[in-house]
């Protein structure tokens, strides 16, 4: 007897985990910033994972190339630029969509209001455009030192040097606080320097406003988003993640777990 109960208890687990497979598989994820060298791997790495995915770029022809070897029927690219307001981002997210990712990032030019655009503006914007469509989650790609000021760094180098082009940091900081005011469920994940080569050493995840140094792959960045969206304990925080090669390996449960919501 206990050993059918025993066999019955496991294969309803087997069932359970099928199920959240399936769940999985029906969530669409609009990516914003989908082209970005960020965006592209959550792009990948959401679709490995079995969601949809509707892949948000501003230039559709350079959105095709980049994912012209995903031919994957999960996977639809449409047009939506961030700065272009939140009714047109509406339409682009649709009224099927469970979760947005913001991976946007201003590209540095003569420009100095690029980063007021883009990463102030352009993300309240989604946030707008996803209280329109009743989107229940929201996922965004910061960066650590973006409270720098307030955390005594104002003479650190890296952020003297990432203010440089209009007060990227500043302007990070503001589309933060609309996220967290926007009454939406929401992770804000502020990555230290974003590196393109290969992950090097474990994530180490902190609160807001503790890291002022590190570096990570982006290939972990996307893979910190896209566990957000599937680990309860991410919910309504914010957090700071670098790569260290003497870090221990832990799970997401166990790092965002280790973060408290304030």
């Amino acid at each position: 007897f206990y050993l059918s109960v025993h066999q019955m208890m496991e294969e309803g687990s087997e069932i359970t985990q099928e199920e959240n497979k399936i769940e999985a598989a029906k969530k669409i994820v609009f990516v914003a910033g989908a082209s970005g060298n960020t965006g592209r791997r959550i792009v990948e790495q959401l679709l490995a994972k079995g969601f949809e995915v509707k892949a948000g770029v501003r230039d559709l022809e350079k959105g095709r190339s980049i994912f012209s070897k995903n031919n994957d029927h999960l996977l639809q690219i449409v047009k939506a630029d961030v700065t272009e307001g939140s009714n047109k981002l509406a339409e682009a997210i649709g009224n099927d969509t469970d979760a947005v990712i913001c991976a946007t990032g201003f590209r540095p030019s003569f420009d100095l209001l690029a980063p007021w655009k883009v990463d102030n503006f352009g993300t309240v914007n989604l946030v707008e455009a996803c209280r329109k469509q009743k989107v229940k989650r929201f996922i965004l790609i910061s960066s650590i030192l973006v409270n720098g000021a307030a955390m005594g760094q104002l003479f650190n180098p890296a952020y003297i040097f990432l203010n440089v082009f209009g007060l990227t940091l500043v302007a990070k900081l503001q589309a933060e606080n609309h996220v967290r005011r926007s009454g939406i469920d929401y992770t804000i994940i502020r990555p230290g320097g974003l590196r393109n080569d290969e992950p090097n050493g474990n994530i180490v995840m902190e609160p807001e406003d503790t890291l002022s140094a590190g570096s990570i792959s982006r290939d972990q960045v996307a893979e910190v988003a896209v566990e957000a969206l599937q680990v309860p304990e991410s919910r309504y925080k914010v957090v700071e993640v670098v790569a260290r090669s003497e870090a221990p390996k832990r799970s997401f449960s166990d790092l965002f777990g280790s973060i408290q919501q304030r």
